[in-house]
């Protein structure tokens, strides 16, 4: 079967929701992405047919967005459909994006407890799509990494 990643918001969202999931319950979450620009976005202001912002110069401005990842992991993950919302900021960076989930548990944990989780997915069964990290890095020291989060 293929299935495919509908975005790279997604692939690196889905990891995590589902190891967040299976470890505690996920009741409900946000999403919020930042996002490297992309090339249908405006390199000096002009018009857009999706909204104003979307007109606005991708390399000078931080600008809102929506993203339909969150629906997309419901999709591939059938326990977490309609538990998830989320909104994107593009920003003028390269490459590389960052995904913040917050959610609402099941199970009550600490953050030692969901990083333990996060980690122990990582060397198991996500290993080689999900890494853990806790050294201090920024966007593009993870340009060309193969993990999708």
């Amino acid at each position: 079967d293929i299935v495919s990643n509908a975005s790279c918001t997604t692939n690196c969202l889905a990891p995590i929701a589902k190891v967040v999931n299976d470890e505690f319950g996920l009741k409900e979450g946000l999403m919020t992405t930042v996002h490297a620009v992309t090339a249908t976005q405006q390199t000096v202001d002009g018009p857009s047919q999706k909204d104003w912002r979307g007109g606005r110069a991708a390399c000078y401005n931080i600008i809102p967005s929506s993203t339909g990842a969150a629906k997309a992991v419901g999709k591939v993950i059938p326990e977490l459909n309609g538990k998830l919302t989320g909104m994107s900021f593009r920003v003028p960076t390269a490459n590389v994006s960052v995904v913040d989930l917050t959610a609402r548990l099941e199970k009550g944990a600490s953050y030692e407890t969901v990083c333990a989780a996060i980690k122990a997915a990582s060397e198991g069964p996500m290993k080689g799509y999900l890494q853990y990290q806790n050294q201090d890095i920024v966007s593009s020291d993870l340009i060309g990494h193969t993990h999708s989060s």
